[in-house]
């Protein structure tokens, strides 16, 4: 059992080098802390307690300062020809094909673009196609790394509403999604899934 433990310890670890939002980074590294304890108690090995415990102390206080931290938002619509969102596609191009893989760029007279800034860094390209009955169909959604902590869906679709309202927007649709992740994180921000395989959220 205790081997076990040790490799779970070991896994945590692991895990916290190779994630790139910094509050997941925390997280695993608090559970990988806090197994290593364990593991350090049931083979008595208290240098290996007291290690991870002092390392566990400067973990927790630097969580509370980051979810102290007070970043600044702020989603600003932009032209759907705007070099800015060819700059974004093309640095972020292999990450983005994984999330929305039958995203092109092709901009129609309908289509609304919008960019989020966090801390004046961009942090999300948001575009959707508006269809009939305020149906704003999602082309893409697409958050950085570093910044997927839900923050930013929760600040376009909560906090910002009333800029997508005020673009006619009732309800927001995906057709399809395909990669677990962004299933996961629409999921948590309201979007019900259908039985054709469509996510939808109603807005108003």
């Amino acid at each position: 059992m205790a081997l076990f433990i040790g490799y779970l310890a070991s896994a945590f670890l692991a895990a916290s080098l190779v994630v790139s939002s910094a509050f997941k980074f925390r997280w695993y590294s608090l559970g990988g802390q806090v197994t290593f304890i364990i593991y350090g108690l049931m083979i008595d090995a208290m240098p290996v307690v007291i290690a991870n415990g002092i390392l566990l102390v400067i973990n927790i206080i630097q969580m509370v300062r980051l979810y102290k931290i007070q970043e600044a938002f702020d989603l600003l619509q932009i032209g759907t020809h705007d070099e800015l969102i060819s700059c974004f596609i093309k640095r972020n191009k292999k990450d983005i094909e994984s999330y929305f893989p039958n995203f092109t760029h092709q901009p129609d007279s309908t289509d609304k673009a919008f960019v989020t800034l966090r801390d004046l860094t961009v942090a999300n390209l948001f575009i959707f196609r508006m269809k009939g009955e305020g149906e704003a169909n999602v082309l893409i959604n697409y958050t950085i790394p570093k910044y997927r902590d839900y923050k930013v869906g929760r600040f376009i679709f909560g906090q910002e509403k009333e800029k997508l309202l005020a673009q006619g927007v009732k309800k927001i649709s995906y057709d399809k999604v395909t990669h677990p992740g962004h299933a996961k994180f629409i999921t948590l921000l309201g979007f019900t899934k259908l039985p054709d395989g469509k996510y939808e959220r109603q807005l108003s």
